[in-house]
């Protein structure tokens, strides 16, 4: 039993009713950006307002505590959800070193608050990676075609990311969410990146350190206002930080001096395109055809001499003719 195909015109009307796929993913992008950057906002307003993130934070470390066995699993869940949705990470590390210090001791618990704070965010870190290159990545792309600078720094960061990563994850001055996103829109590769990770580990034990030593979980939010620790994470912060963007500048010129050149080459060849690889040298090229053009003049010329010669030569052969009759 055959089935009868749909007529050309209720075809092409499907066709026309059903939403192309570039139009549906760009509104999906919309949907899910308006969604993440409104929760962005609400946490930024509330914890500059009536606090209430970080008291449920603290009813969350309290419980975490009580639990520490299914604690360690939900907090690294909580951080997860954090670190995407900009909630501050430095309370829950210092809480972290906190709780699971009173809970299990404390080379146990630093032990393990150091680890559950680490995969937390480095899974809520590639999640952040993944949404920004997903909702940003296409409108970075077209920057970098249309400007060189652009261009220059992407492909540092494609080629040397690794570096680049660690080292401004080791700076504590480099904000920590932001820079996920950022990272998602560039063309760092999502191997390089994950690797970067391990350079939150110092800044990760110095924090949760300091969140075993305090006296209450009170303390422990507060402990990273203590002068000293300020003091030592901003010059370590700004040494790494110089050393990030030191490098960052290094490749992106040895990019653009890159770039630029084989901009240059390609436009040559535009201009000159039955070069395929050999050096075309005007100034030889000139020479050659002057040495051309001579030659067939010097040819010409001997041409010329010797019909004039052959004419000589029968004039003289008539006059002798003449003269015998």
């Amino acid at each position: 039993m055959s089935t009868s195909a749909p007529a050309p015109s209720e075809a092409a009307t499907a066709t026309q009713q059903a939403p192309p796929k570039s139009k549906r993913s760009l509104l999906i992008k919309i949907f899910v950006g308006l969604l993440l950057v409104g929760f962005i906002i609400y946490v930024i307003v509330d914890l500059a307002t009536t606090n209430n993130t970080r008291r449920i934070i603290t009813d969350f470390l309290d419980w975490v505590e009580d639990n520490p066995a299914a604690g360690v699993f939900a907090f690294i869940g909580v951080y997860f959800i954090a670190t995407i949705f900009f909630i501050p990470g430095l309370i829950l590390t210092l809480g972290a070193g906190f709780v699971f210090a009173n809970a299990l001791g404390l080379g146990v618990g630093i032990l393990l608050a150091t680890v559950s704070v680490f995969f937390g965010a480095s899974f809520g870190s590639c999640a952040a990676f993944l949404i920004g290159r997903y909702l940003l990545r296409d409108c970075v792309s077209n920057l970098t075609k249309k400007y060189v600078i652009f261009e220059a720094i992407d492909a540092a960061l494609k080629d040397k990311g690794l570096r680049i990563i660690i080292l401004l994850r080791l700076s504590p001055l480099v904000p920590y969410n932001v820079f996920n996103y950022v990272c998602g829109v560039t063309s760092v590769s999502f191997r390089d990146y994950v690797i970067g990770m391990f350079g939150i580990l110092p800044g990760t034990f110095l924090y949760v350190l300091l969140g075993s030593s305090a006296g209450s979980l009170v303390d422990s939010s507060s402990s990273g206002d203590n002068s000293t620790v300020r003091i030592v994470s901003i010059v370590v912060g700004v040494v790494f930080a110089i050393l990030g963007v030191y490098a960052t500048t290094y490749y992106a010129k040895k990019e653009l001096n890159k770039i630029l050149s084989q901009r240059q080459e390609v436009n040559v060849d535009v201009e000159f395109p039955n070069r395929s690889g050999v050096s075309y040298d005007v100034e030889e090229d000139t020479e050659s055809q002057i040495r051309n053009e001579a030659t067939a003049d010097a040819e010409g010329n001997m041409e010329g001499q010797n019909e004039t010669g052959q004419e000589e030569e029968t004039y003289q052969n008539e006059e002798k003719v003449t003269k015998e009759t």
